[in-house]
């Protein structure tokens, strides 16, 4: 497998659908295509990455079967190396992605995939990075010549209020994780 395959913005969400259900990829790519409608996705590079992460170990590929008249599909699932890495770039996601960008988005669909402690401690550090980048408009400056520092600190602020009300949400147990 090549080095950088498990880069490829489609193997965390393709590693995420297969930890929620083992399938086949022509079904992995109808449920990217409506869980994630802001990312490409073509079906080669779906069974192209399946493949590779196949032959890297990170998937475990099942015998071809056929069902009625359609072609035999092979059904795929994450091996322990795979939920590993899954869990790493859930970890990643969450930790050092830019705020409000869609590898943000693909990470924090997987939350549950850590433990309770660790997904507390992941949104909180989170949510104090956030505060530290928070940029200060310089005085004398009418709002519209800097609007976009101003749209900029209420996109930060809604993401800080979300990963503290998540946060305190998980440890008062009012939501449920996977693990």
């Amino acid at each position: 497998m090549p080095l950088d395959a498990t880069r490829n913005s489609l193997v965390l969400p393709i590693l995420g659908l297969l930890v929620e259900q083992p399938t086949h990829a022509y079904e992995v790519t109808a449920r990217l295509e409506t869980r994630y409608p802001h990312l490409k996705i073509r079906r080669s590079s779906v069974v192209t990455l399946l493949k590779s992460l196949t032959e890297g170990g990170l998937l475990r590929s099942g015998t071809p079967e056929s069902v009625a008249n359609r072609p035999a599909r092979t059904t795929y699932q994450p091996t322990d190396s795979g939920i590993e890495l899954f869990r790493s770039r859930v970890r990643e996601g969450l930790t050092e992605t830019a705020p409000a960008s869609a590898d943000f988005l693909s990470a924090v669909a997987y939350l549950g995939i850590l433990p309770v402690a660790e997904a507390i401690a992941v949104l909180r550090a989170r949510a104090e990075r956030l505060r530290r980048e928070i940029p200060v408009i310089p005085p004398g400056h009418p709002e519209i010549q800097m609007i976009e520092v101003h749209y900029w600190l209420r996109v930060l602020a809604t993401e800080i209020t979300w990963l503290t009300e998540t946060a305190d949400r998980l440890a008062g147990g009012d939501l449920e994780v996977l693990v």
